[in-house]
């Protein structure tokens, strides 16, 4: 331990949520002489761990049904007890309940209270369902719920284009459900570069997923069944007719929202803000909360700055550093984010689209997965990537990929943007041959 993390020993930090910003912050504080106290209602890992990333992944990457099934359930309680493992460090102490604020330095779960003098609200995101006629029909779930179906469903209805919708459409189609997307928006995944966007949904429509785009739902009524009841869709197309479609299970994915019910915020002296999330600085610390001193902090889906399980887990360290007295280099506006449909897309920066809104000054190149050795070899020739540049093959703003391993892809942009680096930069750094990633230096 150096001589400026041994000044902080003996300091306590709590945490309110043991999923990946709270474990990994956690953790970190720990190993750095901090005296940490998390608290978990339920089980340690979070949404991600549970149900929401790891078990996603185990589906995207497993032949059948069934076979998803099973090694769901070797693979999470295998990472759960990971991650019981790390919060086993002298430093940590793990209380499990619910936690509740008595006040800005005090926390309760059931008959005990806990003062710190740091506190880390870590306590991630529900799903958000949409206010409709039947959303609370039986047939009706959640990604959570739809995790823990027995069976396959032979029709799947998913509400929400976005990467849980994608993900599981492409999943379900995979594992021979017949597959509709209905989506409000005109694209899919509006994060993502219309044009990447776009072609990923006409390779997934070619594959045989029906999308209705532009399409609101009205009303989701239950419809008995000689086997079953099943739901019928209601919703109102792009040219204002009705239309609906029947389908065994809908999945609604239409986001997430903070998960802050129940933590007796008022006592703290935190006021949500109008969308439910707990407003902070640019160093994670709550703006509003009463402490004269500042050290309540929320990091997480719960501020809703970026609601990604690895967001999450740099916001906690970037706490526990400020905390510490440590400076670091994390880059907040550097994040790169993936969607694991087959095939994949991921990105990093801006989108084109964004760029031009903004007025922003760039260069746009391309290139194809049909045109590199290794995809062809693979039998994955369908993809793009599109990098954007400062004028003049100048500084990499973005990267927007979708095919094999996009994600990967993403990631190594990541770094070159990270570091500021050139275009002319990346395409000096040789490159195994053959690899994917020689389409990061095709583009033209």
């Amino acid at each position: 331990m150096n001589n400026e993390s041994s000044r902080h020993e003996g300091e306590s930090l709590l945490i309110i949520g043991a999923g990946p910003g709270g474990y990994k912050a956690a953790a970190h504080a720990a190993k750095h002489g901090l005296k940490v106290t998390i608290m978990e209602e339920g089980h340690v890992g979070g949404t991600c761990l549970n149900v929401g990333c790891i078990p996603t992944k185990t589906y995207v990457h497993s032949a059948t049904f069934e076979d998803a099934r099973e090694r769901m359930a070797q693979v999470v309680p295998q990472l759960r007890q990971g991650v019981e493992g790390i919060l086993s460090h002298p430093n940590i102490t793990l209380v499990r309940g619910k936690a509740t604020f008595v006040d800005d330095h005090t926390v309760r779960v059931g008959d005990n209270t806990f003062t710190a003098d740091h506190i880390i609200i870590a306590t991630g995101s529900d799903s958000k369902l949409i206010p409709v006629p039947g959303i609370d029909s039986p047939n009706v779930v959640d990604s959570t719920g739809l995790l823990n179906l027995d069976s396959l469903p032979q029709r799947l209805c998913i509400i929400g284009a976005g990467v849980i919708g994608m993900e599981f459409a492409s999943v379900f189609h995979r594992f021979g459900a017949e597959v509709t997307v209905i989506e409000f928006l005109k694209e899919c995944l509006p994060a993502l570069d219309s044009d990447i966007a776009k072609r990923l949904r006409k390779q997934m429509e070619k594959e045989g997923i029906t999308f209705n785009l532009q399409c609101g739902v009205k009303s989701i009524s239950p419809v008995p069944s000689p086997v079953g009841e099943t739901c019928l869709v209601q919703y109102e197309n792009k040219k204002g007719q009705i239309e609906s479609i029947e389908a065994d299970v809908v999945l609604v994915a239409t986001g997430r929202k903070p998960r802050t019910e129940g933590l007796n915020l008022e006592a703290a002296g935190i006021a949500l803000a109008p969308n439910g999330t707990i407003p902070v600085d640019e160093h994670f610390q709550v703006v509003n909360c009463k402490s004269s001193n500042g050290t309540c902090y929320a990091i997480g889906d719960v501020n809703g700055k970026q609601m990604l399980a690895h967001a999450a887990e740099m916001q906690g360290i970037h706490v526990v550093n400020r905390i510490l007295g440590h400076e670091n280099g994390i880059r907040f506006d550097v994040m790169p984010a993936a969607i694991f449909t087959s095939p994949e897309a991921a990105c990093v920066g801006p989108s084109e689209d964004q760029l031009k809104e903004q007025g922003t000054p760039y260069e746009c190149h391309k290139s194809f997965y049909r045109a590199n050795g290794k995809a062809l070899a693979m039998n994955e020739s369908e993809g793009m990537v599109k990098l954007c540049t400062e004028p003049g093959e100048g500084r990499i703003l973005s990267a927007h990929i979708f095919g094999a391993h996009a994600a990967d892809l993403v990631q190594e942009v990541t770094a070159y943007i990270t570091l500021g680096a050139t275009l002319r930069q990346l395409r000096d750094t040789v490159h195994i041959h053959p690899t994917l990633s020689e389409v990061l230096i095709e583009v033209n």
